[in-house]
């Protein structure tokens, strides 16, 4: 792979020892980031120059929690309840019918959405159906040239089987064969488990996949404390971390957390615990607070996700807008209901970003190689248009990036250094070569569902 230079351009590299530079260069060498700074030249003739003027340079956004395959069935989910209408239809029905190439074309076209919207790394929260289902999920993200960890959850065939108290295992040799044959080997690629825990099922159930979890040194990533039932203020029986309390750790993930007590919260941020907020799905859903404020009160700060791309857009920045907004008003409200003025907010715009870059790199366990523009680290890199008639004059790059700009602005992304979007479109061939078979994939999934739209 011949050299990169992303030349002239304003770098917001997130990196405190690199710093943001206007007019600054981004040399990259095999996939990774060489040097930072002024007047970089390249060594080799064929190097490929990338023109930066009038752009902000950054790391890609992570996305630290997606359901990737609901792609095809996006738009049915947009006025759902979590416990209701989600649980039936979503878990309890649509799920089930998917086929593996199902999972293929969901997956696909839901990594590419990712690359254009400027996320170059998600957690993808799978729900295969057979091992089939999962090596045809996987082969989606090889074919869109995202970088991922792919997430192995229940199967979505039996929700009575897999949620609620279930006393059934996740299906370790469909794991094992997995991972040996589709992600051991691949560097864009990692491998977690999509774990229920004492939300949805048996205590030693709970504690048998987290071992899985731990001996094949995987992500363990849990959905918790999303449900009104499991706030103790509601259900005095409720435990939180209950059965694996004493299992917290640095490989564990929580998706949402809205109803854990602050104690629940101190407790997993001092063990070494990611949180993953989803806070537009999570107000709508009926999921309750996001747990940033509890999270940050600990000392620690959540990454942002998507979660269910069957009801919301699937790009980031809507994410941190909603999720620092929603924030800022909680925040704000007690010094409001005392007849005071608020004279200052609660987080910035840089914590936000940073929420959806090199936060959700730590909650991956991939802070070594990506979630800032570091030298040393994968070049995961984003232009956004700074030049645009909704962007400039760009007085704050990082400002600008968090509330001003869209996909539309973000007009060239690389991935492991190699160029997947450019002057504003995706160079994979399969966007238009698979079109017609997604589109045909969701429409026989809702009706075959008997979703009433």
């Amino acid at each position: 792979m011949p050299e990169k230079l992303i030349q002239n351009g304003t770098v917001v590299s997130l990196d405190p020892g690199v710093g943001e530079l206007e007019d600054a260069d981004v040399l990259i060498d095999d996939g990774e980031i060489v040097e930072v700074g002024h007047g970089l030249t390249t060594s080799e003739s064929d190097a490929e120059v990338i023109d930066a003027t009038d752009h902000i340079v950054l790391p890609g956004f992570v996305d630290s929690h997606i359901h990737i395959a609901q792609t095809q069935v996006r738009g049915i989910a947009g006025d759902w309840s979590l416990m209701n209408e989600y649980f039936d239809h979503m878990l309890g029905n649509i799920t089930g019918l998917y086929r593996a190439e199902d999972m293929y074309l969901g997956g696909l076209f839901g990594a590419l959405e990712k690359l254009y919207t400027g996320t170059t790394t998600a957690l993808d929260w799978s729900y295969p159906n057979s091992l089939e289902h999962g090596e045809r999920a996987v082969d989606a993200l090889k074919d869109a040239g995202l970088r991922a960890v792919y997430t192995y959850g229940p199967p979505g065939d039996d929700a009575a089987k897999w949620w609620y108290d279930s006393d059934v295992g996740l299906p370790e040799q469909h794991v094992r064969d997995l991972y040996d044959e589709k992600i051991r080997d691949d560097d864009l690629l990692g491998l977690a488990l999509g774990l229920r825990g004492p939300d949805f099922c048996v205590d030693e159930t709970a504690r048998s996949d987290m071992e899985l979890a731990r001996e094949l040194g995987a992500l363990a990533s849990i959905h918790m404390g999303a449900a009104q039932w499991t706030s103790s203020e509601y259900n005095p029986d409720y435990q939180g971390f209950g059965a694996i309390s004493d299992m917290l750790g640095p490989d564990v993930n929580v998706a949402h957390g809205n109803h854990f007590t602050q104690e629940d919260i101190q407790h997993a941020v001092d063990a070494g615990v990611s949180f993953s907020a989803t806070p537009e799905v999570e107000m709508q859903m009926g999921h309750g607070i996001p747990v940033t404020g509890k999270v940050v009160e600990a000392g620690g700060r959540p990454a942002w996700g998507v979660d269910v791309c069957s009801n919301v857009s699937g790009d980031m920045n809507t994410q941190m807008r909603v999720g620092l907004q929603t924030h800022r008003m909680l925040a704000n409200q007690p010094q409001l209901e005392a007849g005071e003025e608020v004279t200052e907010v609660a987080l910035t715009a840089r914590d936000t970003l940073e929420m959806a870059t090199i936060e959700g790199a730590k909650a991956l366990r991939m802070a070594d190689q990506i979630g800032t523009l570091t030298p040393g680290k994968r070049a995961d890199v984003i232009m956004v248009d700074a030049s645009d008639f909704m962007t400039a004059p760009a007085h704050s790059p990082v400002q600008t990036v968090v509330f001003e700009a869209n996909p539309h602005h973000i007009d060239t992304v690389l991935v492991d250094g190699e160029v997947v979007k450019a002057d504003g479109e995706l160079l994979n061939p399969l966007v238009d070569e698979e079109h017609d078979r997604f589109v045909q994939s969701g429409r026989r999934l809702v009706e075959e569902a008997g979703i009433d739209l």
